[in-house]
């Protein structure tokens, strides 16, 4: 690797320690592929215990409000009344599962918890622009372990509220609006780095298949919080913040931000260069001493052709899979399944099929994306497809408990599809955009406005859900088909033109053929 071996002087230092040990204890350089195997394996940990972290708050909601079951019933986010009433307001101090926490073991628990889960995503959400504009300004493994770090602190000091017998409702509030804010950090930050790694050519299988960190965080997180909660809620909270804040340790050691960072060049480029015919004829970034890359505005990476159209889209996206992430249980322990009622824990399991089919329909949407070489087509045809399979699980997942799983399974499919290509896949696309001339460092920006966008529709969907569930679910689960109706038609325009870029290689294919075949037959 002679090429690799001139720059390694000048970028020596700017590798990871863990990488630099690696390559002492095999007294030789990494290879391009075994630097890829780690980015993946890496930034997939990373985002799996950003999920994992973020999905405690729905676990133990059942044991800081017994009476949670009512919630969609009296669910009234963001009104803050609740001043701190004392006697019997307020518990002292329980130590056992089912009494309850206050402050939401009173009458208005549900909307408390409600309130804090619409604060954690509204400023997950806005956070998520500044974090994407920080993201292509400073050393990226630095911004995601600062992210994961501080997600860790303040995730672990809502479970300390456990034994610190703290029972103020803003101290709750405050500590999830700090943890949205450093939540914020992890998704620009891990797509950006992935889309420096990977070339267009395979990158929708790719992050399909890495993009299953969400529902293996999800899972996880799960699993770890309702098996720690039998010791105190609080190990619910602090056991997955240690657990994130030491892979943002890992982070920090191991993660190599881009090629140029580490100096290392992809092989097939040192054997050639340019191939006539291929898929990709330039590499995804430009290494020549020449280019120098500036960031990118936040008004001009809106301005970024489809970048407008695909973050809308993730708003409705994003809107119908967080209301089934945030209620699906809830929904479960409360429809009655072949004439019985599942209880709370089986609910909850049952639910994370939903996730399963998630992965699969990442993977499809990916996989289908990059063989047609069309997005918009891929994601707006799930976003479509999903639509009667909404219908489907309303009208008959209530004939039986296999039914059911199917129809879950097959929604979470059509659901998580397009949400999982949109902010992977499209958003590494759009952050590399022919317009950027070879501008490597707008990933973060593109990808940040998008997932934020999206983000907004995940917290509204769950809001305008706990209101509307108290009068019908067939209600709420018109309003979430409506929403996949119009994330498909926010698409209509990219579907178009790639359709009539379709339309267009194949007549030109066609030509080519019908003039070589004269000059055959002349031989």
């Amino acid at each position: 690797m002679g090429p690799m071996e001139e720059g390694a002087a000048e970028t020596n230092y700017t590798k990871p320690l863990g990488i630099r040990y690696i390559e002492y204890i095999k007294r030789s350089k990494i290879s391009y592929k075994t630097h890829q195997v780690i980015v993946l394996i890496v930034t997939f940990l990373a985002y799996a215990s950003y999920h994992a972290a973020r999905k405690t708050t729905s676990v133990v909601k059942s044991t800081l409000d017994p009476a949670s079951d009512e919630v969609g019933l009296n669910f009234l986010p963001w009104r803050m009344s609740y001043l701190g009433q004392p006697g019997e307001r307020r518990r002292r101090f329980s130590w056992i599962l089912g009494d309850g926490w206050a402050p939401f073991d009173g009458s208005d628990g549900t909307a408390l918890l409600g309130e804090i889960d619409v604060a954690f995503l509204a400023v997950y959400a806005i956070g998520m622009y500044f974090s994407g504009h920080l993201g292509d300004r400073i050393n990226l493994r630095i911004f995601l372990t600062i992210g994961m770090v501080g997600t860790g602190v303040f995730t672990s000091l809502f479970g300390i509220g456990y034994w610190g017998n703290i029972h103020s409702f803003y101290y709750y509030l405050g500590v999830q609006m700090l943890a949205g804010l450093f939540q914020s950090t992890g998704w620009p930050s891990v797509v950006a780095v992935v889309g420096n790694w990977f070339g267009k050519k395979k990158r929708g299988l790719i992050m399909g298949i890495w993009n299953a960190h969400t529902s293996v965080g999800n899972i996880t997180g799960s699993l770890v919080a309702s098996a720690l909660l039998q010791y105190g809620w609080g190990w619910s909270f602090v056991v997955p913040g240690l657990m994130i804040a030491t892979i943002g340790v890992v982070v920090f050691l191991f993660l190599p931000v881009s090629p140029e960072s580490v100096g290392v060049i992809e092989e097939d480029e040192l054997d050639s260069p340019k191939k006539s015919g291929a898929e990709e004829t330039e590499p995804l970034l430009t290494s020549r001493a020449e280019v120098k890359d500036q960031p990118v505005g936040f008004i001009e990476a809106w301005k970024i052709p489809g970048v407008a159209p695909f973050a809308l889209c993730l708003f409705f996206s994003k809107l119908v899979a967080y209301t089934f992430l945030y209620w699906l249980p809830f929904y479960l322990s409360h429809t009655a399944i072949d004439g019985q009622y599942l209880s709370d824990a089986a609910a909850g399991t049952l639910s994370t099929l939903f996730d399963v089919g998630g992965v699969l329909g990442g993977i499809l949407a990916g996989h289908i994306s990059d063989r047609l070489d069309a997005r918009a087509i891929t994601a707006a045809s799930f976003m479509y497809c999903a639509i009667p399979a909404l219908f489907l699980y309303r009208s008959y997942g209530s004939i039986s408990l296999t039914v059911n799983i199917i129809l879950m399974f097959i929604t979470g499919m059509f659901v998580n599809g397009p949400y999982a290509l949109i902010t992977t896949a499209v958003s590494a696309d759009l952050g590399t955009h022919s317009s950027l001339r070879g501008n490597s460092r707008a990933l973060a920006t593109v990808t940040a406005i998008i997932d934020g966008t999206g983000s907004v529709g995940a917290a509204i969907g769950p809001l305008v859900t706990g209101y509307i569930s108290a009068e019908s679910w067939s209600a709420v689960f018109t309003m979430l088909m409506g929403a996949a109706l119009i994330a498909g038609l926010l698409l209509t325009r990219l579907v178009i033109a790639e359709v009539a870029a379709k339309i267009e290689e194949s007549r030109s294919r066609r030509g080519s053929t019908s003039r070589s075949e004269p000059a055959v037959v002349d031989v």
